[in-house]
Order: structure tokens, then C-alpha cells, then sequence
């Protein structure tokens, strides 16, 4: 009897050109059709932390106490999380249908219902995955709601939606095909140029076309090449990587399997941060199934191609993104930035011809060998094409991953797909691209996503997190926050990095501080170290060693671009209007309302308030240190804030 495996193997990976649109076999395993009840939930580190391992655990009590022969599959983020737990539910001849907020305490209802096929009456139905079957009815397709409707899908395509650490099922919908047809009739010098012709750019920083950079290495002789796949992710707000692999590692790993081809690598390392453990855990999954389908390993399916895969755990450095620091860290040394030139593609890993793409470049490949690289230069715009995966967090309405065409406005990702600033708030400004990026306001939101416009604007496409501010946020203190985690990161190698990036943190406390009115030079010193802040900052982006010192002060420099006003306000009228940094606020008591209960006065950890019993209190300026103790005790809002 013939096994999934055999069938797969000899009826697809062997002949990568057949049409299978009519194969009954292959849409089983895709679940285009399915013979008995199948029930997904979305347990990506998100969903998982928003409760759905508690979930996944009631549906499975469920199917017991019902005795109902169902398949349960854990499947990624499908890049909504602001809706998880998320769980779906597909009936055999009914179309996928999906609920968000399916909480452990919401299985019961849900699947009671469904399994009489009604939709039940409470606001949790999410959406259908339109098919051939038979539709739900009143419940918009997937496709035509607002988050996911501007969207096109390439890298998240199957994230939240197949079983990701089901090789089977990722061959099913065309995995594999395109690389191993790839590597049986071009040659490497052919890929690298197709990959430039497709206008392919780095995902992870600089924007560097991938294509072109790989010709270095190609170029390069040695009997020995490596690949690195950068999975690193340090960036707060930033969690792309960690979804694509918890979601859809077969496609990273096909992409690798390109790109080695491409330069002439038989070797390659994905340094994954070791907070990624669910990550680690199915990616190791993925690349245990390639090597049982022969697709890693020595003379890949009689072509002479030999390839392998090693995963190495990093332990969350931040200067480790930075890729001769990552290369140090891999060969055993302390992560540290070297000089370039040599680049890694002449000298790399362990001295051989290196190319480090991010996981998001490399998921771009098995589209572009497939589909050819005129498609997928046809999506996005003239200098930047293709779409690129952003992570939305902060003050916004729904957030999560979502993968644009490059090209489309800043405006159209935070108010069309993400849903705008909750509670009737107002927009203020949108960090893009992680410490080492800036800030987008008001005034450039309508700029298109590319990466020229927002080097223009003094921002940068970076890793692609973006971190949504409104009117209550504090931009001074925002930068501080920026800055405060590069000087911890920063490797300590340059002085321009290491001591500019503390010098400049201590300028930000300083106008975040309530001066000290017994030093009659803090006075001063507070003015000069200000007037000095921009000129400090352009001497580090010039002089430092690496990108992280290179792009360390942008958060600085940005916020004083737009946002000089508010410096200003912390400077010389050491307020801080946001009510952010607590220790520029001022307390007093209204006497109206005081009544003198003492309480406030008794709490006070320095002893700022006076006044007898029964009669109003009040504050002594010089010893109040703006802990706000005061204020969440008293009973009678007599406490002014200003």
C-alpha cells in the first residue's frame, strides 16, 4: 500500500511540473475538502499567551464528552492578534468558518452550534475561507474584511491557516516544487539573476538588493561558502520572524535551500534568539521532515546538490543583529562588530564567503522561483518591490502582522487595515523601524512605504515593527525609552557608541528630571548638555563602528525633528504635559475639597505634606518627589496634578 510519503514523493517532488488541480488526493491533504470535522486553533506564541492552550484543551475534552471523531491541528498566528485565541472549525462540504476571542469558556457554545450547523448568536464569528463548499451564511469571506482585504499575502500566505509542521500539506500547496525544478535545469549564476531582475531588497535593514549581493559570494572562490539566516529579532514591537517560522517553516527553510543553491553554499546556520522556543521547537520539526523527504542532505534527489542546515540559539543580544557580530557569535567568540570592508560575502563565517538574509527575504524566494521574477516585480513601486510584513503594537485598534504592497501609505496601514487609534484618541506619531529608526507624524502620513520616502523623512524601513503613539504619549520619554535600551545593547567595542549613547541617556533624564535646587550648577549643566544633544548625535552616526551605533541616535534626532516643542516644554518649563515623566509634575491640593483627613499626609514617604487635622493640607514643592502616593489615597480628588 502506498504511504502519504511515497505518494507525495513520487507523484510531486519528483515530477514538480504536474497539474494536480484535479487530484482528489492532493486536496485532501490540502483540506480543500475533508471527510470528517476539523477544528484549528491559533496557538502562536500570541495566541497561546492570549489563552489558547487553555482553549486547545476544552475543544479536546469536547470531542471526548461528545465522542466526536475529529482532527485538532494547532496551527500559527494568522496575523490578527488582537482577536486570539482564534479558533476554526471546518465541517465536511462547508467552507472553513472562523471565531475570534474563543476563549476556554467559549468552546462549548461555539461548537455546539456549529456542529448543528448554525452560527451562534455571539459576536464572535469572524470570517469564511471561501471554497468550492457550501457557504455560511451572513459571514464575510476573509478576503473582503478591512484587515485583511489591502493586504497581499506572500510571506504570510500560510501563516495561521496550515498545519506548520505538516511538510505533507505545505508540498500539497506547491512547497518544494519550484526549488527542486530549480535546481534541475538553471544554474547558480541564473538564480542569482533572477533574483536581481525581481528587485528583491533586504528585509532587514539597509535594503540592499539580495540578488546583487549575492553575486559577491557567487564571485568569490572558496571551497567553502556558508548561508545565515538571520532570525535574530531584537527590535521592541518587532515579531515577524518569530511568526513566519511558528507558522510556516517550510517555507524559510525552501527559501534557504535557494539561496545556498544560488551562491554555491552546502552549509547554513539560522541563529534564532533563544527567547523563540515554540519558534526553535518547530523549526527543528520542519527540518527533521525535509531531511526524511530528501530534501536536505548529500546529492539532493540524484541532482549533485548536497545542503544542510544547523539551527544555532543566540542569547538575545541585541548587537548580534548586526551580521559580523552575529558571525562572531556563531563561531564561539563574544558578539562584537569587526570593520568592513572584507564583507562577509568575500570573508565571512570562519574566514569563507558568507551571505546573511533575514527570515523575511528568504521567505520571499519560493514565490519568486515559482511564479518568476516578473511577478513579483510587478508588486510595489519603481525602487522598492514586492510587499513587506510589518508588526503593529501600541495605541491602535487591531494589532498584529500584516504584509502590504510596498508602495502603500503609512495613512492606509494604521486607519484602513488596523482600524485607527482606540477610544477617540488622537493620532501622534508611529515609530517605524525599531530603536534605529524614527518617527512618522501627522504631516508624513499619506508618504508610500518604500524605503527612499522614509529615509527622506528621517525614519527607515528596518526590521518593520511599528509602534503606534497617541495624544497621551510623551515623545521625549519615548526616546529616552529608545535610548535607554541601545546604550544597554550597545556592545561597548567604539567609544562613539558606548560612551555617546550613555552621554546622550543622561541628557534625556536630566530634562525628564526635577532639577535639584540645592546644586547651583545643574542649572547649567542641564542647558549646556541640551544645546549639545543634536550635535552629539551626528558625531555618533558618523563615527561608530556598526549599524547599531550608526543608527543609535535616530530616535533622539527624530522626535526632536517634529516634536522640538515638547523638549522645549521639559527644558525651560520643566512641565511635561503628557503627565508622562512623573517627576517634571507639580502636586498641590485644592483646600475646597481637602478635608483634612490626613491620610495623604501619612503616606507620604518624604514627609512633603503638612497641616492639621480637619483643617486643608498642603505640599512642600522642594521635598515632593511626584510619586503620585498622595493622589491614589485621597478619597475626595483634592489632589491637583498640573
Amino acid at each position: 500500500m502506498t504511504t502519504k510519503k511515497q505518494y507525495i514523493i513520487e507523484n510531486i517532488l519528483k515530477k514538480p511540473n504536474t497539474d494536480f488541480s484535479k487530484d482528489k488526493y492532493i486536496h485532501k491533504i490540502e483540506r480543500k475538502t475533508v471527510e470528517k470535522p476539523v477544528i484549528f486553533v491559533g496557538t502562536g506564541t500570541c495566541g497561546l499567551g492570549a489563552g489558547a492552550g487553555k482553549t486547545s484543551v476544552a475543544v479536546k475534552e469536547y470531542i471526548e464528552k461528545n465522542k466526536i471523531d475529529a482532527d485538532i491541528i494547532e496551527t500559527g498566528c494568522i496575523g490578527l492578534c488582537s482577536s486570539e485565541p482564534i479558533l476554526d472549525i471546518q465541517l465536511p462540504n462547508y467552507n472553513r468558518v472562523s471565531f475570534e476571542k474563543a476563549t476556554e469558556d467559549k468552546v462549548n457554545q461555539i461548537l455546539d452550534s456549529v456542529f448543528i450547523n448554525k452560527i451562534p448568536d455571539n459576536n464572535l464569528v469572524l470570517c469564511q475561507f471561501e471554497n468550492e463548499n457550501k457557504k455560511w451564511e451572513n459571514v464575510p469571506n476573509i478576503n473582503d474584511l478591512p484587515f485583511f482585504k489591502p493586504q497581499q499575502r506572500i510571506v504570510l500566505k500560510n501563516c495561521g491557516i496550515v498545519d506548520p509542521v505538516s511538510i505533507d500539506e505545505y508540498i500539497a500547496s506547491g512547497g518544494y516544487t519550484g526549488y527542486l525544478e530549480m535546481i534541475k535545469i538553471k544554474k547558480d549564476a541564473e538564480v542569482c539573476e533572477i533574483v536581481e531582475q525581481s528587485g528583491l531588497r533586504g528585509r532587514g535593514g539597509g535594503g540592499f538588493l539580495t540578488g546583487k549581493k549575492w553575486k559577491f559570494a557567487l564571485g568569490t572562490p572558496a571551497e567553502q561558502k556558508y548561508l545565515i539566516c538571520n532570525a535574530d529579532e531584537g527590535d521592541p514591537g518587532a515579531f515577524m520572524d518569530r511568526a513566519v517560522i511558528e507558522g510556516d517553516p517550510h517555507r524559510l527553510i525552501e527559501g534557504m535551500a535557494i539561496a545556498a543553491f544560488a551562491i554555491g553554499a552546502t552549509k547554513s546556520y539560522i541563529y534564532i534568539r533563544a527567547e523563540y522556543p515554540l519558534a526553535i521547537k518547530r523549526l527543528n520539526i520542519a527540518l527533521e521532515q525535509a531531511k526524511d523527504y530528501g530534501l536536505l542532505g548529500k546529492n539532493i534527489y540524484n541532482l549533485g546538490v548536497n545542503f544542510e542546515i544547523k539551527v544555532k540559539t543566540g542569547a538575545g543580544a541585541f548587537v548580534c543583529g548586526e551580521e559580523t557580530a552575529l558571525i562572531h557569535s556563531i563561531e564561539g567568540k563574544r558578539g562584537m562588530p569587526r570593520p568592513r570592508p572584507p564583507f562577509p560575502a568575500v570573508s565571512g563565517l570562519f574566514g569563507k564567503p558568507t551571505i546573511i538574509n533575514n527570515v523575511e527575504t528568504l521567505s520571499n524566494l519560493p514565490f519568486i522561483i515559482k511564479e518568476g521574477e516578473k511577478e513579483f516585480s510587478k508588486i510595489g513601486t519603481e525602487r522598492s518591490k514586492g510587499t513587506k510584513v510589518f508588526a503593529l503594537s501600541g495605541k491602535i485598534e487591531k494589532t498584529g502582522l500584516v504584509e502590504i504592497p510596498m508602495g502603500t501609505s503609512v495613512r492606509e496601514v494604521l486607519f484602513d487595515i488596523a482600524g485607527g487609534i482606540p477610544n477617540n484618541k488622537k493620532f501622534k506619531s508611529v515609530q517605524i523601524g525599531g530603536p534605529s529608526g524614527g518617527c512618522i507624524t501627522e504631516v508624513n502620513l499619506d508618504i508610500p512605504i518604500e524605503y527612499e520616502s522614509l529615509i527622506e523623512v528621517g525614519a527607515m524601513m528596518g526590521s518593520g515593527g511599528l509602534v503606534v503613539m497617541d495624544e497621551d504619549t510623551c515623545m521625549v520619554d519615548v526616546a529616552k525609552f529608545f535610548m535607554d535600551f541601545i546604550q544597554r545593547e550597545s556592545c561597548g567595542k567604539c567609544i562613539p557608541c558606548r560612551e555617546g549613547t550613555r552621554r546622550m541617556l543622561e541628557i534625556l533624564e536630566d530634562i525628564t528630571h526635577k532639577p535639584l535646587h540645592n546644586n547651583q550648577h545643574e542649572a547649567l549643566r542641564r542647558f549646556k548638555g541640551v544645546t549639545q544633544l543634536e550635535k552629539l548625535g551626528k558625531v555618533i552616526k558618523d563615527t561608530s563602528l556598526c549599524g547599531l551605533g550608526q543608527t543609535a541616535p535616530n530616535p533622539v534626532l527624530s522626535t526632536i525633528k517634529w516634536f522640538r516643542d515638547e523638549y522645549e516644554e521639559h527644558i525651560f518649563e520643566r512641565k511635561c504635559s503628557a503627565n508622562v515623566c512623573t517627576e517634571l509634575r507639580v502636586f498641590s491640593i485644592d483646600v475646597e475639597k481637602c478635608t483634612g483627613c490626613t491620610i495623604c499626609a501619612k503616606k507620604c514617604p518624604t514627609d512633603a505634606i503638612l497641616g492639621s487635622r480637619k483643617t486643608p493640607h498642603f505640599i512642600i514643592d522642594d521635598k515632593c518627589i511626584a510619586c503620585g502616593t498622595c493622589d491614589e489615597v485621597c478619597k475626595f480628588d483634592a489632589i491637583i496634578i498640573s
